[in-house]
């Protein structure tokens, strides 16, 4: 509520002046349920709704609007849409959502088939990008240029945001525009606000002012400044003064309403924990393939080394760390200083890595936000990113995100990983496909996460280096394994280098 407030003055010729000040009334954030907290979102609105995976997602906020069938048709910006029936898969499947801004569709059966039916749009956005577009349009820019994509769909686009009837696009992602500075290629993106956003914090105030816990800060502290009503759900409402001012994560100025959840349900959606030691020989064959890729992936590290290790298989190549060398993992989701899996008993909801596992941090390790994650990777502060692949080509193009009309399961933060200036790229895979098919080919046949990024391919049959300008040079070869084994399994010419031999 706003305060008039009239006074006089004299004026430089004696005359009354008259000055008009508004003061802002003191009022209350806090609301006594999330149904009123939400009630006054209209159909149509586009909401951004923090959390990622099932971390720091406002559960009680989603329930709310659940429950109020009037508010539907809404665009919802969100990492991913949690799993089937549980965060904003409760929303899919009571049909509110009509389109989805994400970098994820990961393991949501239900959110990838109402896509692929053509019942749900769905705009993928980078994961990099789409927290930088929040960031910024909570800055009040409206636009901002970015290497991630170019060379990609994202450039050209094309990419069907809806299928229609016929199973043909009935919407398509719009192109980019393309600018060159300092010699590099970079795309515009527009930025991104929200009517409303709804988000999950650990503690606030009575004035607003946030605290989240561990990695749950995510995509909800720069969701916080980019809407015109911010909703928050917290574990914990305090006095103002409780909370020191340098632990604040958002100031209060962001936040308009306060739900308080002391019952709030933590969910893990990949719960894993530390495996009791078991014989490598006794695991199957596909996992031994698996094993003796990341061993020699491992490799790779150098002491002191900052890197980010990519969902899946190159995550394995935490265990194989050399004694005596330290090396700083990142996770996209906003931590530095990643630890082993946490033995069950330690296992977080509130601690989860970019591939929604619990884990642990080690001495010295930090949480942040999601565009503080993607700042560090798109400024080249990494050294290193291991990250598997569908398909890769001769000049090093990587495909990893999508299998048009078959399988959807986003780009997350590859593509911003690979765009990276002076961050070395290795990738994992297994040589050939499951029915035989070459996946190192002389071009990918599937729409690319990155062009020209790779720098060595890791196989269970040998190790390639992409050398510009030539193409694939064979630098190593796995135990029992020839050059002829890999030329008839590979799908392009490559040179082969004089010291080549069985060395994993």
């Amino acid at each position: 509520m706003l305060l008039r407030v009239i006074s006089a003055t004299t004026g430089t010729q004696g005359r009354p002046l008259r000055i008009v000040g508004v003061l802002r009334r003191h009022y209350s954030k806090i609301y006594a349920s999330a149904d009123k907290a939400v009630e006054d979102i209209q159909a149509g609105s586009t909401v951004l709704f923090g959390g990622f995976g099932l971390c720091g997602i406002p559960e009680k906020l989603i329930d709310a609007i659940a429950d109020n069938k009037s508010i539907n048709r809404l665009t919802a910006v969100s990492n991913n849409a949690g799993i089937d029936g549980i965060g904003l898969g409760k929303l899919l499947n009571t049909r509110q959502i009509k389109r989805m801004v994400s970098s994820y569709v990961g393991e949501n059966k239900e959110f990838a088939r109402q896509y692929l039916g053509g019942e749900l749009e769905l705009e993928l956005v980078p994961q990099g990008t789409l927290a930088e577009k929040i960031r910024a349009g909570g800055a009040g820019i409206p636009a901002f240029f970015t290497a991630t994509g170019f060379g990609t769909a994202i450039q050209h686009g094309g990419t069907p945001i809806k299928y229609g009837e016929n199973g043909m696009a009935a919407i398509e992602a719009a192109p980019r525009e393309v600018r060159e500075f300092n010699g590099r290629n970079f795309l515009m993106e527009q930025s991104i606000t929200g009517d409303f956003a709804l988000i999950k914090a650990w503690k606030a105030d009575e004035l607003g002012n946030l605290v989240f816990r561990e990695s749950a800060n995510n995509f909800n502290g720069p969701m916080a400044t980019a809407a015109r009503t911010t909703v928050v759900e917290v574990e914990e409402i305090v006095p103002v003064g409780a909370l020191r001012p340098g632990e604040i994560h958002v100031p209060g100025i962001h936040v308009h309403r306060i739900v308080e959840n002391r019952e709030c349900r933590k969910r893990i959606e990949k719960l894993t924990v530390r495996a009791a030691d078991e014989s490598e020989t006794e695991l199957a064959p596909a996992m031994q393939k698996r094993i003796r890729i990341i061993k020699r992936a491992a490799r790779e590290f150098k002491d002191g080394m900052y890197a980010n290790l990519g969902i899946g298989m190159p995550m394995l190549a935490s265990n194989y760390i050399e004694p005596g060398i330290t090396v700083h993992l990142q996770s996209e989701n906003g931590i530095l200083g990643l630890g082993p899996f946490p033995t069950a008993e330690n296992a977080d909801a509130d601690l989860i890595n970019a591939g929604k596992e619990t884990v642990t941090v080690l001495p010295g390790g930090s949480f942040f936000s999601s565009d503080t994650s993607f700042a560090m990777i798109r400024g080249s502060r990494l050294d290193l990113t291991i990250l598997g692949a569908m398909e890769v080509s001769q000049t090093g193009d990587l495909a990893n995100w999508i299998i048009p009309k078959k399988m959807v399961k986003g780009m997350v933060g590859a593509m911003d990983l690979v765009s990276a200036a002076s961050t070395r790229v290795v990738v994992t895979m297994d040589h050939c496909s499951k029915n035989g098919e070459p996946k190192i080919l002389k071009q990918c046949a599937l729409p690319l996460t990155g062009l020209a990024c790779v720098n060595r391919i890791i196989t269970d049959k040998c190790v390639f280096d992409v050398v510009p300008g030539r193409g694939l040079l064979l630098r190593e070869l796995a135990f029992g394994v020839s050059v002829d084994d890999v030329r008839r399994t590979t799908g392009c010419d490559f040179e082969v280098d004089p010291d080549a031999s069985e060395t994993y």
